[in-house]
């Protein structure tokens, strides 16, 4: 019994199907990796020389700038509101003083409590360590 001859592989599949099976990169592939090393040369030289405002990533004829914003958590905020309260504070006031929505503000402050930052005095009343 003879076998089917079906259609012929061209050799550019062929070798595209072993570039992608083995993870080889391509052209394209290197010159994106070469575009992002490129960014964040110059994203680490305007860090290094002081310009924290305003730093340019984007390629040399685009406008893209990012606006850095200051380094408080959402823990950090919540953390904030139970200190200024020295009796305690519940629940919805914080919530109502942070403004997250109540599956965030309760893993923070379960997370406040695991690491020993917050104690509970009784249920939904809180107080910084």
């Amino acid at each position: 019994m003879t076998r089917k001859k079906g259609k012929p592989v061209s050799f550019d599949a062929m070798v595209k199907f072993f570039m992608q099976s083995y993870n080889i990169p391509t052209k394209k592939d290197m010159n994106k990796l070469m575009d992002r090393l490129d960014r964040l040369e110059k994203l680490i030289i305007a860090t290094a020389s002081g310009k924290r405002r305003r730093v340019s990533i984007g390629a040399a004829d685009s406008d893209q700038t990012i606006h850095r914003k200051s380094a408080v958590t959402a823990s950090a905020k919540v953390l904030e509101v139970i200190k200024r309260f020295n009796q305690g504070v519940d629940f919805a006031e914080i919530q109502g003083i942070t403004g997250f929505g109540e599956k965030k503000l309760r893993n923070i402050i379960y997370r406040l409590n695991d690491i020993g930052r917050i104690k509970r005095i009784r249920r939904g009343i809180y107080i910084a360590a």
